[in-house]
């Protein structure tokens, strides 16, 4: 089966690939290249996965393709807010371009949208049924592209399903965006004190990325593109300051932490009710200290000389 992935240079994007090709697929990668990282593109080249250099926006070679994963998007929260205009133009412009190529093709669509279409919200856990009303242009945008395809489905007849992820982690993430848990990890690595933002009570719904890379080749290989909405998360929610404690743990070495003031757009508490996809497949979630383990050892793989990484953005509370 041949599958095109967009923005399949970044975090997700890029695990996902070589997590298919693993499977034995033939995967395509087609990004912009304006934010990937050369650790996504090494790891593409290595296991000799063709990439397209363009922007979604007008990309329109899908001929041959039995399906597609949509995952090009800017995603920094922050960005956002600053520059609302970029991410309405980037992110939903992409996916109306994305959604209707594969729409008058007939190609089945995976789109990763994102929880923060949810918002604070009104009850925990989050089900698929809570109301949607994002509190960032982030959000507005993800959950934009959701109704362009919900109306190309009813107009066009396009076969999509839509995956809303909660907080995706592991190798190769940008901690300049969403990367709270490879900001702790480097930091630490550096011996560097853990910042959170808030009181650390906050709590999140932390998914390691090869299990989300499960759940999209579970919709791929059983041609599931239902036109519904999925959460994809692992159920458990974790508070920062317990994540910052199990990574103090894990690189055996006593650190400060920090606390600065809420940053704007963070929510309060996060976590996926995952019922609806256990219906249609089993989800065995990575413990997050395992998770934790396999990104401190792609970490110091990293490093020239066993010297500390370059140093990252700031951390999502």
């Amino acid at each position: 089966m041949r599958v095109l992935i967009t923005g399949g240079a970044g975090f997700i994007g890029h695990n996902l690939a070589l997590h298919l090709v693993r499977k034995g697929y033939d995967v395509v990668v087609v990004d912009s290249l304006e934010r990937s990282s050369s650790f996504a593109l090494r790891r593409l080249e290595e296991s000799g996965i063709p990439i397209i250099k363009a922007d979604v926006r007008g990309f329109g070679d899908y001929g041959g393709f039995d399906a597609v994963v949509h995952a090009a998007a800017y995603v920094s929260v922050e960005e956002s807010i600053r520059e609302p205009l970029k991410y309405i133009e980037n992110n939903v412009l992409g996916t109306a371009r994305v959604g209707y190529e594969c729409a008058r093709r007939g190609i089945g669509l995976v789109y990763l949208s994102s929880a923060a279409v949810y918002g604070e919200p009104l009850r925990l856990p989050i089900g698929e049924d809570h109301p949607v009303r994002p509190q960032t242009p982030y959000g507005l945008s993800k959950l934009q592209g959701e109704e362009v395809l919900r109306s190309y489905a009813l107009v066009y007849g396009l076969r999509h399903v839509t995956l809303r992820l909660f907080n995706v982690y592991g190798p190769g993430q940008n901690p300049s965006y969403a990367g709270v848990i490879t900001s702790f990890l480097e930091r630490a690595l550096r011996g560097e004190p853990l910042v959170i933002y808030g009181d650390g009570e906050q709590t999140r719904d932390f998914v390691y990325v090869e299990d989300v890379a499960n759940v999209v080749e579970f919709f791929i290989r059983e041609d599931v593109f239902d036109n519904e909405t999925y959460n994809v998360g692992s159920g458990v929610p974790t508070t920062i300051k317990e994540l910052a404690r199990a990574v103090i743990r894990l690189v055996g070495r006593e650190l400060p932490v920090v606390h600065e003031p809420p940053r704007p757009g963070d929510v309060r508490h996060s976590v996926a009710d995952v019922s609806k996809i256990k219906k249609l497949t089993r989800i065995d979630p990575t413990p997050i200290e395992e998770g934790l383990k396999k990104v401190l050892s792609e970490l110091k793989a990293g490093f020239p000389n066993n010297t500390s990484p370059r140093a990252g953005g700031r951390p999502v509370s």
